[in-house]
């Protein structure tokens, strides 16, 4: 306290000895309009260090006080005649009052905080609201609460961004670009055929259709991002491993994967059967029976362990729930599965209620080469979280720009590469200190299991290539070659013209797009935005409810209760 009291006694003696002439008043100075006047005297206020109380204002005169009792400072303007112009007319400059004591000033609104950090964060967007407090505080010597900070920011980048509703206007005619720039690409928006609001937007880059079906192990991970503009949103995407809509609701997740299905139709010939790792939310599952039905679908280990934690909030059991998912064969899995109800009978209840046919690797039917968790996913997702605020032609292209990059990087990379990890029909046993196992070449098969469930050969089978002189690359799954694996980024994600050149493009050979776009209803309450994301778990979730020790009543706790004793 002793501290915060001499910081205080600082502030406002730097505020006294350091006026700032640049703001002083005088009679006769002039203001463009009566907006400018007001605007002029508050910053004149904030920079000498006393507060303004308004008696009168407007469309002609405005007249203010020293907020201060007893102060005689006073300033009067007024309109001059067939012009907007404004005059000060009288002034006494005369303070007695010494300046604000206190560390606020209740002229520094959140207008001014976004006008006096507007060139900042025009030049930088990532200014966090800390240190926009920490230049007002040394600039001018106000401290302000971190809300304001935020709000100031806020409303400046909302101004550079543009407006939210004009972009969902122009969604179509960038539709129209993206298909124009990037042959081959998908993409298609759907507004509600009674009002014509937003609803859905689907988009697929050729390059990424072409390296998923042609280079790809035919693995998708499904997940989504919840967004944070003015009119909220959840963007649901379908990731590949190499070598945009309104709500996250079942109709969506079923809409969203019948496009997927049509997508993919067309563009595979051979490719093998697809396995699919997603959560276990309704939408998803149902999606993925009607669309894919011959697919197999897993469950994301890391959101089944996340689900586990919070039941059981044991990391000994969650440990041994990774440990049951990796073991390769079904006498180990069960082996795990025991020792889980050993230590909690509940636990391995709720483990046996999953059938283990959609997340074990020793019982799961498809191929998941190893891929327990949708771990690209979460890549994906953490950086389309610095767009998802944007209005939503900019997200697009920001998530546009992130790809081309992403495609441009791994392909020069790629081609750094020397190595070429890209039979013979017969069978080995391979002696370990672990036991006997048999490989089979021909069927490129391990006992252990290893093999199938990786696509790459595990040790034994890689002991048993190597007594007969055999390329231990040859074995591999194509897939995980750097052939492959530069084919996946082969092609090129082409940039889109800025909406400015739209019209002339168009005029240019690009047929014309009627469709309009109006924005959806929902609106994004106010408020920061959350950051951290709310599974599909916690919906509906029932809240723990709070017992009071001192009235045994509920729904309060003891330093809140006002129960009469």
């Amino acid at each position: 306290m002793e501290h915060q009291l001499l910081l205080t006694s600082s502030i406002v003696q730097s505020r006294e000895l350091v006026p700032n002439p640049n703001y002083e008043l005088a009679v006769g100075q002039e203001f463009a309009d009566v907006k400018s006047c007001r605007r002029a005297l508050r910053d004149a206020a904030i920079a000498l260090h006393f507060e303004i109380q308004t008696i009168k204002s407007d469309k002609t005169r405005f007249t203010a006080k020293c907020a201060t009792e007893g102060c005689p400072w006073r300033v009067h303007a007024a309109k001059l005649p067939g012009v907007p112009t404004f005059t000060i007319r009288t002034i006494n400059e005369g303070h007695t009052c010494g300046g604000i004591t206190h560390l606020g000033h209740h002229q520094a609104s959140v207008q001014w905080v976004a006008n006096t950090v507007e060139q900042r964060l025009k030049e930088n967007q990532e200014c966090k609201p800390k240190d926009i407090l920490e230049e007002i505080h040394r600039t001018h010597g106000i401290t302000l609460s971190y809300k304001q900070a935020w709000r100031g920011k806020e409303r400046v980048v909302a101004a550079v961004r543009g407006s939210f509703e004009e972009e969902y206007r122009l969604l179509p005619q960038h539709c129209d670009q993206i298909k124009r720039t990037n042959p081959g690409s998908i993409a298609s928006v759907y507004g509600n055929p009674l009002d014509s609001c937003f609803q859905r937007l689907f988009v697929s880059f050729q390059a990424s259709i072409f390296g998923f079906v042609n280079s790809c192990r035919p693995l998708l991970g499904l997940d989504r991002t919840l967004l944070k503009s003015k009119y909220l949103g959840t963007i649901l995407f379908a990731t590949g491993f190499d070598g945009d809509v309104d709500e996250e609701s079942d109709d969506n997740w079923m809409w969203f994967l019948s496009e997927l299905h049509n997508l993919l139709e067309v563009n595979t010939e051979n490719m093998p059967m697809l396995t699919i790792l997603s959560d276990r939310h309704k939408g998803i599952v149902e999606g993925v029976e009607a669309n894919f039905p011959t697919a197999f679908h897993g469950f994301c280990m890391r959101y089944l362990s996340d689900c586990f934690r919070k039941e059981f909030n044991n990391t000994m059991l969650v440990n041994l729930l990774w440990e049951a998912s990796w073991a390769l064969t079904a006498v180990e899995f069960d082996a795990k599965i025991m020792e889980i109800e050993e230590i909690s009978q509940d636990a391995a209840r709720w483990i046996r209620g999953i059938p283990p046919r959609l997340w074990a690797t020793a019982h799961f039917q498809g191929s998941r080469f190893g891929q327990l968790t949708a771990n690209i996913v979460e890549s994906l997702n953490s950086w389309i979280v610095e767009a998802s605020g944007l209005p939503i032609i900019q997200m697009m292209e920001c998530i546009r720009r992130k790809i081309m990059t992403w495609f441009n990087e791994r392909r020069e990379t790629s081609m750094q590469w020397t190595t070429i990890l890209s039979g013979l029909s017969a069978e080995f046993e391979v002696i370990s200190h672990e036991g006997t196992n048999i490989v089979d070449i021909r069927n490129r098969c391990s006992s252990c299991n290893g093999w199938q469930h990786y696509g790459i050969p595990c040790a034994h089978a890689v002991a048993a290539l190597l007594s007969c002189q055999q390329n231990v690359h040859r074995f591999t799954e194509n897939c995980f070659t750097v052939t492959t694996y530069r084919k996946a980024y082969w092609q090129t994600l082409h940039p889109v013209p800025d909406k400015t050149l739209w019209t002339e493009s168009s005029e240019n050979g690009a047929n014309p797009v009627a469709v309009l776009i109006n924005p959806p209803k929902s609106l994004r309450p106010p408020g920061r935005p959350r950051k951290k994301r709310v599974s599909a778990e916690d919906h509906g979730r029932v809240k723990r409810v709070v017992h009071c020790s001192r009235c045994n009543q509920t729904g309060h706790f003891r330093s809140t209760c006002a129960v009469p004793m």
